[in-house]
Order: structure tokens, then sequence, then C-alpha cells
């Protein structure tokens, strides 16, 4: 599980930053890209990387600003010229629909592959054996949702071990142990999985916040999540300019961060009228309050590994 980002900044585009989009990759896990807003030029941005549009099947959108959806008809259109043929999910506030329809419908456009709209509400908004998303209604002037992304829990590793005191030699029979919660073995051994596997694998969790202002009950919603995403339009000296247009500091981020006992906070979504010595300093304030944070740049990559007991599971 992989976090690209493809667009870190606020309102309109600069040199060094596109407006908002990141790629959640899971190739390996599910042979699958989903895509968290769609900024102007994301397009682009893809091509500077190693995603493939048709690999994109989700896209969800925290909400209806045009720095976080003017890139969805351009990348839809062209997806269906490469080879797009599967389907795509759009999450997003009210309103989706209506935009990329009448973008098609004026500019003639058809697309190979349908598309299934989910207009949000608070709440589970995806669900499947191995994922799960959660919405998160946030405070921005206009309907804006962040969202909660959580892999189910795995079946631990085989311990040799154990399976060798049963009789049992590696190969094959391995795979078939570990996808049946008991099973019976030629000779009559019964085999329960529990008892040959160690601890289960907890899932990762990933939180991704749309724009918003610092909120009470947002630390609970992403409480000890791997990775929290959040906006940070501001520095903490422009907090006044925060509130104003309905945005967080990297402070309240932080703030939020420290609360929810996240373990790696990324901070995006910033205002172009920051320099690199700007962040710099941002950054040794941040780090006093909570020190597991970066602010992300374009193409930035963050892997999301998952937490094993190494010691006696393979």
């Amino acid at each position: 599980m992989e976090l690209t980002f493809l667009g870190t900044g606020s309102g309109v585009p600069s040199k060094i930053r596109n407006v908002s989009s990141m790629a959640l990759q899971m190739l390996q896990e599910r042979d699958e890209v989903w895509l968290f807003d769609c900024g102007e030029a994301t397009q682009h941005q893809i091509m500077h990387t190693t995603i493939k549009p048709r690999k994109i099947t989700k896209i969800f959108i925290t909400h209806l600003h045009g720095d976080h959806i003017f890139g969805l008809p351009g990348l839809l259109s062209s997806r269906s010229f490469q080879d797009g043929t599967t389907p795509v999910h759009i999450y997003g506030p009210q309103g989706i629909k209506a935009f990329v329809e009448t973008s098609f419908s004026v500019s003639s456009t058809q697309l190979k592959y349908p598309i299934y709209y989910h207009e949000l509400t608070e709440g589970l908004v995806f669900d499947d054996e191995q994922i799960s998303v959660d919405a998160k209604k946030l405070a921005h002037g206009v309907p804006s949702y962040g969202f909660l992304i959580r892999e189910k829990d795995q079946i631990g590793r085989l311990i040799p071990e154990k399976l060798k005191k049963k009789g049992v030699k590696p190969g094959p029979i391995y795979q078939d142990i570990k996808a049946n919660e008991r099973m019976t073995l030629s000779d009559g051994t019964v085999i329960i999985r529990d008892e040959v596997t160690g601890p289960p694998i907890p899932g990762r969790k990933v939180a991704i916040m749309g724009d918003t202002l610092p909120k009470s009950d947002l630390a609970d919603f992403v409480k000890e999540v791997d990775v929290l995403i959040h906006e940070a339009t501001f520095t903490h000296q422009d907090k006044e300019l925060a509130q104003q247009y309905n945005h967080s500091t990297s402070e309240d981020a932080a703030k939020i961060a420290k609360q929810a006992q996240v373990e790696q906070l990324l901070l995006t979504h910033i205002s172009s009228r920051y320099h690199s010595k700007d962040l710099e300093q941002e950054l040794k304030h941040i780090k006093t309050i909570f020190n597991e944070t970066l602010f992300a740049f374009d193409f930035d990559n963050y892997t999301i590994d998952r937490k094993e007991d190494h010691h006696e599971s393979v």
C-alpha cells in the first residue's frame, strides 16, 4: 500500500505544487489504484509516475471546489482512450454527478466504460472482504468530507514448527491450510488453522482529510491511524486567515495528530504564499507538538507497511 502525492498545493497551481490529488496504490493487495481528489492537470501529473489510469477504479472527491475537481473530466476522458474498460466508481458530495455529466454533455464526450456515482453522507461508504471506507463530514463552508480507509485484519502467518509437530511437511498444502479454518489430511490428521498460525496481522489504516476548519471530534475519527493526511493551507502565524477561509493551520493538524495518537502526519494543500524556508521553519515548530510530521511535495511516495510479529511467524 503506497501513497503518491500528485498535487499538494491549494487554490491555484504553482511551479512546484499542482492542485490537490493523491493516489492510494494497492497493486499487490487488489491490483487497484484509488484516487483522492482530482484537481486541474492531475492526468499530466500521473504521466510523471508509474500509475496506469486503467488501474484507477475508485475516485473519492472531498468537496466540489475547483482545485479538487477540475481535472476529473480530462482524466476520465483520457482513460477511455487508454484501454480503460473497467468501470469507475466516483464518491463525492451531492453535485458531483451533475458536474461530470454536464462536462461530458457539452463536450460530446463518450466513454467506453461505465461510471457509478455515490453521493456522500456520513458513515460507511464502501465495504468488502478486504477493506472499508468511512466518510466524515468536515467544516469548510461547502460540504467537505474526510475518509478513513481501513484494511481488514489478515490471518497470521503459518508457523512451520507447529506444522512439523503435526507431521506436515512444507509444500503446496500450506496454502490449503491457510485458506481453511479446519481441514483433515489424508492420514486423518485434523489441522485447526488458529492452532498453527501466529496472531492476526493488523490491517492498515489511512485517513485522508478534505479542506476543513479544525474540528473537536476529528481526533476520534482518525484515532491511531497509521497515516493521517491533513490539509495545512496556512502556517500557525496565519491562524486568522485560516479561520477566515475555513481552513486549518499546520499547528491545528499537529494537535489533532497528537490527540489521536497517529503514527505519521503528512501535511498537504499548502498555500503558494509559503516558500521552502518558511516551511522549514514551520516544520521545526510543528515537530515540537507532533514529531512524526512531514510536509508532502508533489510526487512524494509514502509506503505503509503492515505491522507483523516477525519473531515466530514466517
